[in-house]
């Protein structure tokens, strides 16, 4: 067996384009063109890239950025004060403050500080209750490119057992209460779990979220199972991979997600879906 590939590159493109004919739409219709503006705080090489594939994406389907950059030592009150002008600026309706900002900040206080109908990270604790309550305003992009490419390869998630890698407030814990709201019985693995092959070999839907190189290996993967790599890491040899060994996966998978190419393009694209969406309610 040699897992289905499923392209994330391909799925954001389609879906890229779709979102440019309806923020064209918005524009022409009701001279609204949706904006972003996204703060970056330090040098951090992987959050400039980060920003900058945020800000071209934008760009590419016809979306308004904004780009607020700032030295790795600026006090945090002046960057709270870019986003209480941001929050009253009616042209701009999202607001990204690109993680993990410097030592010096109080994360969650940045964070809470930007409008929850303009936070389109989905970080906001209000945001955070409206997903567990199951009425979403803005779904962490990450597990929302995830869920679109289990909507795209067609797995079945009512009934299906998933299990996910990882708790992080970004992916581990929004991933799970989506696929419980979908009617998936969901197992959430951690660092502290007893038997991590155990669970993994359980898995319809395996969600690997770890951040550690070729963690999941074929051994620990139910024969067909569908399994999303959100992981990405770098190699000493410069190359990127995932958290799972993709060689030895997809021999023993049914559907896969590679790294680069896979989960990465999707996240990116929910942004400007979060986005789109954020603008579109401005008019309710």
């Amino acid at each position: 067996m040699t897992a289905k590939i499923i392209d994330g590159n391909a799925l954001a493109q389609a879906v890229r384009a779709e979102l440019a004919e309806k923020a064209a739409a918005l524009k022409a219709t009701q001279g609204i063109t949706p904006c972003l503006a996204v703060i970056l705080v330090g040098e951090d090489p992987a959050s400039q890239v980060y920003v900058r594939n945020k800000v071209a994406a934008c760009e590419k389907a016809g979306f308004r950025s904004i780009r607020e950059t700032y030295p790795a030592n600026v006090e945090p009150a002046v960057v709270l004060g870019k986003i209480a002008e941001l929050n009253a600026d009616p042209t701009v309706h999202g607001i990204l403050v690109q993680l993990p900002l410097p030592k010096h900040f109080d994360t969650d206080a940045v964070l809470e500080a930007i409008l929850p109908e303009k936070d389109v990270d989905g970080f906001h604790a209000e945001n955070v209750g409206a997903l567990m309550q199951g009425t979403p305003r803005f779904i962490p992009c990450t597990p929302y490119g995830v869920m679109k490419m289990l909507e795209s390869a067609n797995v079945p998630l009512k009934g299906a057992e998933a299990v996910i890698v990882g708790r992080s407030n970004i992916v581990g814990k929004p991933m799970a209460m989506l696929l419980l709201q979908r009617d998936s019985t969901v197992t959430i693995c951690h660092s502290r779990t007893q038997d991590l092959t155990f669970h993994t070999k359980r898995a319809d839907i395996l969600v690997a979220a770890v951040g550690r190189a070729k963690m999941i290996s074929g051994e620990m993967i139910k024969p067909g199972a569908t399994v999303i790599d959100v992981g990405i890491n770098r190699l000493p040899d410069g190359k990127l991979c995932g958290d799972v060994d993709f060689a030895s996966a997809k021999e023993v998978a049914g559907a896969i997600t590679p790294v680069p190419g896979g989960v990465g393009p999707m996240t990116i694209t929910m942004l400007l879906a979060n986005t789109l969406a954020a603008a579109e309610r401005t008019l309710k």
